[in-house]
């Protein structure tokens, strides 16, 4: 008897530790503005435990003392917070900070003078020079008014033809052969998520993507960036049947140029 009354008062004492060991963790989540941020996803990397905020930006979640909870939203910094004691007496205000947006710097090759009238000749060109692009761009509008004339050489200038009348075999050759190829070239159509990474991979192996690495771009950035360039050139899409590596290189290289323009890539 004494034996069970011992084992009973060891149970209530473990349950009732476990009890105080974990509660509820309440608060709020904002980024002090008046924009509503929510939902934020709420970790209790301690206990791999999640939720998240609601609509007012409230939350509650189950904590032990020294837990660590972790507030994550795209587009904020991730905030961390280990908690204490007094953090079970009253609810939490968790502030998160947006993330900065980097904007591409843009260099002027001309360096202002100072004097209003040279830096706006430079700036904005010369008003003979607008005057001309402008005069152009009508007439290149315009419908034309004039027939073009013929530039045929005139028959009584021109020799004997020797091929009058004679089937130009080499014509009909190319003609053939085009149109063979047309006929036994694949089909260009939409490709599937794995026929995608399929011919990624591919890509990756045999096209040569040495001048990405002299940009000093990781493995990392070379992928992302081949993710644009087949999004952009539509490259699994129109090569992964008829897969040539000095297309696909020119075709990579074309979304290089314009990858470029949009993100900042230190060249060598």
């Amino acid at each position: 008897m004494k034996t069970y009354k011992k084992n009973l008062y060891f149970s209530l004492l473990f349950i009732s530790a476990t009890a105080l060991s974990q509660q509820k963790i309440t608060g709020t989540v904002t980024d002090n503005s008046n924009k509503n941020i929510n939902p934020v996803l709420i970790i209790n990397v301690s206990r791999g435990l999640t939720t998240f905020s609601d609509t007012s930006g409230k939350f509650v979640i189950d904590a032990g003392d020294r837990d660590e909870i972790r507030f994550v939203k795209e587009g904020y910094y991730r905030f961390s917070k280990q908690i204490s004691k007094d953090d079970f007496n009253s609810p939490l205000l968790i502030l998160l900070r947006k993330m900065e947006i980097e904007i591409p710097e843009v260099k002027i090759a001309y360096k202002p003078t100072g004097n209003l009238e040279r830096d706006s000749k430079h700036l904005n060109g010369s008003r003979k020079l607008s005057g001309l692009k402008s005069d152009l761009e009508i007439y290149m509008k315009s419908p034309l008014n004039e027939p073009l004339p013929n530039n045929a050489i005139s028959k009584t200038f021109t020799g004997h033809d020797f091929n009058a009348g004679q089937v130009d075999l080499f014509g009909v050759f190319n003609a053939a052969s085009g149109l063979f190829k047309k006929i036994t070239k694949p089909k260009i159509t939409k490709p599937t998520y794995n026929e995608t990474q399929l011919f990624m991979d591919r890509l990756k192996k045999e096209v040569n993507l040495d001048f990405l690495k002299k940009y000093g771009m990781g493995q990392e950035q070379i992928d992302a960036f081949l993710i644009y360039a087949d999004d952009t050139r539509n490259l699994a899409k129109k090569y992964r049947k008829d897969f040539n590596k000095d297309v696909i290189e020119s075709e990579v290289k074309i979304a290089f140029a314009e990858y470029r323009k949009v993100n900042k890539i230190d060249g060598q």
